[in-house]
């Protein structure tokens, strides 16, 4: 089935040709390690970790890199409030980082690379585009020169002109042009650095990115992505660096997709404006599948509204799924369904790929055929862990602990209370055993394989 793209450097859905069928290369940007991450950060790594399973399911061999910025003024900046190295601040947010991500689904990437373990790269990229006549050296700053590009703009779309007109940053007395951007940049002796042709000093931020990029997966890659808030200025300089470095230039990435961000009434979540919830904060209080239904339910390139109004059509979408998977009892290996491949592969259209889940229950539960029940069951399973969805039990599902509620323990002993009670006849007392229950949020389900029970 032909993948299509949205290719975000063409501003057009592109078939995906890459350029090596067997061995497919995609880079992701990862987290800044300072803090713990919010739920929009967590948004590109649940639906890149949902696309690369799609790839994979496509190609033979995808080799996902997904970087970790560890060089930073906002890692600096905790550093120095806390009285620690960065190390000991980058370190517990990269574990913590995994922790998160590891309880949201998310797979780990083929290749993390550090910014610190590429200072070499580093330092050799920036002496390429300064020997190519695209970047010089200034008051101990490297800086790329921006209108030694022809096409600089071109991923986002503007002009170099017009740019200049509209810039607000401060110009610097070491910029020959306000928009040229920093490669390296020194360090005082209470910064973090290290030794370079310039003398002490540290990377600037997007240089990085490419220097990873050339080092683990060459020149030309087929796909990169990221935040849409990454599109200028990181990814735009990135295309600089990672075209001008080279003698004869290519497509520093053929195919470029950016994510949505995650909003709140309307405003982008972010920590700079204070709306933003953590991942974490959000685990402690929502099962982690929801979570990532959650994320995976507005198509990639849109925006997400976070509310209760999201979650809570999350829980009731997986309550279906995994009431399907109950019912159908012991489910076989079944097949991924053509529908919902075919919107995966339509520039990844995951709302239209859940709503096919949908259709999937919906065609359970109107069959009488038992074989053709079983069937669908297997294939909504199949289908929906492509998505990293319904990888649990049912009654994993429906009867995982809840912070502060009743636990299962008590749960279980009710309901055989409840159970004596029937066989006694005290109907009025299991009828008050049921209201215990239900005013606690457990809801109960008598059928002819006995009773269930589920959170409200």
């Amino acid at each position: 089935m032909q993948l299509q793209i949205h290719n975000s450097l063409s501003g057009q859905k592109e078939a995906f040709k890459p350029m090596d069928p067997s061995n497919v290369r995609i880079y992701v940007c990862g987290p800044t390690v300072y803090n713990y991450v919010h739920i929009g950060n967590a948004r590109p790594a649940v639906v890149f970790d949902a696309f690369v399973r799609l790839l994979r399911h496509l190609y033979p061999q995808v080799v996902y890199a997904r970087n970790i910025t560890d060089i930073d003024d906002k890692i600096n900046h905790a550093a120095a409030a806390a009285g620690v190295d960065i190390s000991q601040i980058t370190q517990t947010y990269i574990e913590a980082y995994h922790q998160d991500m590891g309880a949201l689904g998310v797979l780990p990437p083929d290749l993390e690379p550090k910014a610190t373990d590429h200072l070499p790269e580093i330092i050799d990229l920036v002496e390429r585009l300064i020997e190519r006549g695209h970047a010089y050296e200034s008051e101990s700053h490297v800086l790329f020169a921006v209108d030694s590009m022809q096409d600089y703009g071109k991923l986002s779309k503007r002009k170099l002109d017009d740019m200049i007109a509209g810039a607000r940053v401060e110009v610097a007395s070491y910029k020959r042009n306000p928009l040229d951007f920093v490669l390296w940049k020194p360090s005082t002796d209470d910064l973090p650095g290290w030794n370079s042709p310039w003398g002490r000093g540290r990377p600037g931020w997007h240089i990085e990115c490419t220097a990873m990029i050339n080092r683990h997966l060459g020149a030309t890659i087929d796909i990169h992505g990221g935040g849409h808030d990454l599109t200028f200025p990181h990814h735009e300089n990135e295309i600089a660096q990672g075209t001008c470095a080279h003698e004869h230039p290519e497509n520093y990435v053929n195919y470029w997709m950016h994510n949505g961000m995650i909003t709140v009434e309307g405003e982008k979540m972010s920590k700079s404006l204070g709306n933003f919830i953590t991942a974490r904060e959000l685990l402690q209080d929502y099962p982690a599948e929801q979570l990532r239904l959650a994320l995976l339910s507005a198509q990639y390139r849109s925006s997400l509204n976070w509310s209760n109004q999201l979650l809570e059509q999350s829980k009731q979408s997986l309550d279906r799924f995994y009431g399907v998977l109950r019912d159908a009892g012991q489910v076989s290996q079944g097949q991924i369904d053509p529908e919902f491949l075919s919107a995966l592969c339509d520039d990844f259209n995951s709302p239209q790929a859940i709503a096919q889940l949908h259709q999937l229950a919906s065609a359970f539960y109107r069959s009488q055929d038992e074989q053709q029940k079983q069937q669908l069951a297997a294939n909504l399973k199949a289908s929906a862990q492509l998505l990293g969805l319904l990888d649990q039990q049912p009654n994993q599902w429906f009867q995982q602990e809840q912070q502060g509620k009743i636990s299962t323990t008590q749960i279980e002993q009710l309901i055989a209370d409840r159970a004596t009670a029937k066989a006694n006849r005290e109907f009025a007392k299991a009828d008050a055993i049921r209201q215990q229950l239900l005013d606690q949020g457990v809801v109960l389900e008598d059928s002819r394989d006995g009773t269930r029970w589920h959170w409200q």
